[in-house]
């Protein structure tokens, strides 16, 4: 009878221990997909190089530092420069970085099956545009 307590008590424990950690998950899920991404007025960028980070989720699984380009007052150039996001292996951070050139905004399509890492990669990219605004 004892046994079948503790295993009650281990399956309960074990249960309670999921639910909390996929709490925290949905959490970090959710900072994700909320990032507004609308700092930045692409109609003011002061040429230069700039570099962006965002370090972002409750692990700082998404750290991205970048180096962004503004020549002619537009977006020339974007590259990573590193990147802990164990998201990487589901896409290439240059198609993104390619649509962000081309439409001259943040507001871009984000990768399929990357849309966290994808936001992440797009945040260090507004850190960096807002930078070339204060830019004096």
């Amino acid at each position: 009878m004892t046994g079948w307590i503790i295993a009650l008590v281990i399956v309960a424990g074990l249960a309670i221990a999921g639910w909390i950690s996929w709490s925290k998950l949905e959490q970090e899920h959710q900072e994700a997909r909320s990032l507004p991404l609308d700092r930045v007025d692409f109609g003011d960028l002061k040429d230069g190089v700039y570099h962006g980070h965002y370090e972002g989720g409750m692990y700082r699984w998404r750290r991205n530092d970048c180096e962004v380009t503004v020549a002619s007052g537009k977006v020339a150039d974007i590259k990573l420069v590193t990147s802990s996001d164990p998201g990487m292996e589901n896409m290439d951070p240059k198609m993104l970085y390619d649509r962000v050139i081309k439409e001259q905004s943040l507001q871009v399509d984000t990768i399929s099956g990357a849309t966290l890492t994808s936001k992440a990669y797009l945040q260090a990219v507004e850190n960096a545009l807002v930078q070339s605004q204060t830019n004096e």
